[in-house]
């Protein structure tokens, strides 16, 4: 057996299932709000990573899960009529690689099924941005489609509407947009099928396949993790953010991962798809805001951080969404901390009784306690004036030379000059960059942004989200 339904599957083997395999299945177990998936295991990956593909026998096993899913949600993948139902595909590694692989979402899309998406949500406007995203990150992940041309149309168009984000594109012109998507596509020599099935069986080996992708191979040897794990594949009912201002997506850790405070540290973006925030392309709210908006959801969501926390008795990493009003949990991970935040942490979860000593001991990276050395900024030093404030994703200070591109930081790190990378903001691509940096600052994105995840795992001072900022890195300045 290689396809495990999320409450069939054994939370203990995250060898198979990988982290967020096991995270589902044991979220799934507890009763949390979870949309119904399943996870296809890493020895698949490791059998098209040799260059078998998915076999006959796999792909019975995931035409069966599909068959148990529709049943069970009412709804049908490639519909024209009633409810369409939408598929996420998203890696997951039985070690955290935050970013480093690839995920497909909105699979199931077509022009005819954009009608129905359209009717059953009313909302014209969320139908065509799920097409336009569905086509984007389908022609990038499985097609291997220049994705920067993507970016210049959506810029452009921008600029000639006037709107400050994608969310502010008009229905009509989200299917200009896509209509534009699909000519880059044929252009590029490649097509997308109109048959959701042989969407879903491409997006699942090319998740598998981007295990070996630049990116995630560089991560795995900074981090030291092994070549021969493999990724498992989530596949799951898409829920959605973007419906309307009752409905939005977010990140929180369940303590503060820069300090450990014990307080939830996050972000949440209104009318808006999980992506969006992690991508730092729009600039977030604070959890509070959740709370202001929506008093019951920010309710359910504390009571969910505390089952967490007794679940896995340690800090979690949690995405959630919320749409039309209603609370849904995507994945829940150990969530990546600085040193810092990991004494006071371990500390404080055995005054708890979450944890005991010995525990406590071994959840310290010995490497990691030079983080503790870092130097800081003296706020309260004589001639100390900010030019902007930004947020403090990962704790600590540096001073380099601005560099705007990963490239050019990987090349000028020969030298031996401190570097700061100056971003818009950053993506999984610019890993190689960031780890030769001295600090890391960027315009847009939150406390949980890319940026701001992998720098703090890294112990790598980083401040995002810096509002005044302009970064040109076309033309490298910084304003």
């Amino acid at each position: 057996m290689y396809v495990y339904d999320f409450d069939q599957a054994d939370s203990n083997d995250t060898a198979r299932l990988g982290g967020k395999g096991a995270g589902l299945a044991r979220m799934t177990a507890i009763g949390l709000p979870v949309p119904l998936g399943f996870t296809i295991s890493t020895e698949v990956c490791r059998a098209v990573l040799d260059g078998d593909g998915l076999d006959d026998a796999v792909w019975g096993e995931i035409v069966a899960a599909i068959s148990r899913l529709e049943e069970r949600t009412g709804r049908r993948l490639g519909t024209d009529s009633g409810t369409p139902l939408l598929l996420s595909v998203r890696s997951g590694g039985a070690i955290s690689m935050p970013g480093m692989m690839d995920t497909v979402l909105n699979l199931g899309l077509n022009d005819r099924v954009v009608p129905a998406l359209a009717e059953w949500s009313d909302n014209e406007h969320f139908a065509w941005d799920a097409y336009r995203r569905f086509v984007q990150t389908y022609a990038d992940v499985v097609l291997g489609v220049d994705g920067a041309r993507f970016e210049q149309i959506l810029t452009t168009l921008r600029a000639e509407t006037g709107a400050a984000d994608d969310s502010a594109l008009a229905a009509r012109d989200l299917e200009t947009v896509t209509r534009q998507f699909q000519d880059h596509v044929i252009t590029s020599g490649a097509s997308i099928s109109d048959d959701p099935m042989v969407q879903l069986r491409s997006a699942i080996e090319a998740v598998f396949t981007s295990w070996n992708n630049p990116r995630a191979i560089h991560y795995r040897s900074i981090s030291g993790i092994p070549e021969d794990m493999g990724t498992a594949c989530t596949v799951q009912m898409m829920v959605f953010g973007d419906l309307g201002k009752d409905s939005g997506t977010g990140v929180c850790f369940t303590r503060d991962p820069s300090t450990g405070q014990r307080i939830p540290y996050g972000d949440y973006l209104p009318r808006a798809q999980g992506e969006d925030v992690v991508a730092g392309i729009r600039n977030t709210l604070s959890l509070d805001s959740l709370a202001s908006q929506h008093p019951a959801v920010k309710d359910q969501l504390d009571e969910l951080i505390e089952t967490l926390e007794q679940t896995y008795t340690d800090m979690c990493d949690i995405e959630f969404t919320v749409e039309k009003g209603r609370l849904w949990v995507l994945q829940a991970r150990a969530g990546k901390r600085t040193a810092a935040a990991a004494l006071r942490i371990a500390s404080e979860m055995v005054d708890e009784g979450l944890i005991d000593r010995n525990t406590a001991l071994l959840r310290i990276d010995p490497a990691s306690l030079d983080q503790l050395l870092h130097p800081s900024v003296d706020d309260d030093a004589e001639g100390h004036h900010p030019l902007a404030v930004g947020l403090n994703a990962s704790p600590g200070s540096a001073v380099g030379a601005a560099v705007f591109s990963a490239d050019t930081a990987l090349e000028w790190s020969m030298t031996g000059e401190p570097l700061i990378l100056c971003r818009r903001e950053t993506n999984p691509a610019d890993i190689h960059g960031m780890t030769v940096a001295a600090g890391i600052l960027t315009s847009h994105g939150g406390k949980t942004s890319h940026a701001a995840v992998v720098a703090r795992g890294m112990g790598i001072p980083a401040v995002t989200g810096v509002a005044d900022l302009e970064i040109d890195e076309d033309r490298r300045t910084l304003t």
